[in-house]
């Protein structure tokens, strides 16, 4: 069985843009005939008013899922129920001083994408940064 992983938001084609450069992802290139997704929607007479509805990035070596960008009307208004762990510092194996390094290495590039950091924590011999994408959802680097 395979997923994806979907997003709410209202900027599909910016959001996915974001995510694509937090996971070394790329965006879904289009159906086979098709040099574009503008090409391919307006080839489907999708109006364009709606071609910012719904993007998707994949995993260029084709492990992880895809992840779906969605317009919806409303705002973002609380918590997420489910995010995004990034695992930027390596697994347990790796000392606890180098994840650390790492995971801040991590915070500080998805910073410049357009993250806001809330806080950093550390717990049980765990290390991460709390963050939001630039719509507002909660994630972990």
């Amino acid at each position: 069985m395979t997923f994806q992983v979907t997003f709410d938001c209202a900027d599909p084609v910016a959001l996915s843009a974001f995510w694509a450069e937090a996971l070394s992802y790329e965006v879904q290139p289009p159906p086979p005939g098709f040099d574009s997704w503008p090409a391919f929607l307006a080839a489907q007479g999708v109006p364009q008013e709606r071609w910012n509805s719904a993007a998707a990035i994949v995993d260029p070596a084709g492990v992880g899922p895809r992840v779906f960008f969605q317009c919806v009307p409303e705002p973002k208004t609380a918590k997420n129920r489910v995010h995004l762990d990034l695992h930027s510092g390596g697994g347990l194996d790796v000392p606890l001083d180098v994840r650390r390094a790492r995971t801040e290495q991590a915070a500080v590039r998805l910073e410049k994408l357009g993250a806001t950091r809330i806080e950093a924590v550390e717990e049980l011999g765990v290390y991460w940064v709390v963050m939001r994408d630039p719509e507002g959802n909660e994630f972990c680097a």
